[in-house]
């Protein structure tokens, strides 16, 4: 048994391989002359610019808020009404549960 130190031709290689090439730019090409000669839209539901609105990063968080609340645990006057979080975690769970 002989062992050859050539390497094993490639399968792709050749003139397969080129007409695969030149096969998929064409289509490439057709795609995206396609794409550039027709008008493309995008309709978006009312959701959509809802969800859109509240991504901006104005509506993220409140600045001025977050100092007050800041300063008040720095100086430990912040008053915490657990009565409140109490209720509102209530209602959460009975808004869930419906």
């Amino acid at each position: 048994m002989k062992i050859s130190t050539n390497t094993p031709k490639n399968p792709l290689s050749g003139s397969a391989a080129a007409a695969r090439t030149e096969q998929s730019a064409g289509s490439a090409g057709a795609r995206s002359g396609k794409a550039q000669s027709g008008k493309n839209s995008v309709d978006i539901s009312s959701a959509a610019l809802q969800l859109s609105n509240l991504h901006n990063g104005d509506n993220d968080v409140n600045i001025d808020r977050v100092q007050e609340i800041r300063s008040a645990l720095e100086a430990g006057t912040l008053k915490i009404d657990t009565s409140r979080i109490a209720d509102g975690l209530i209602a959460s769970a009975r808004e869930l549960l419906k």
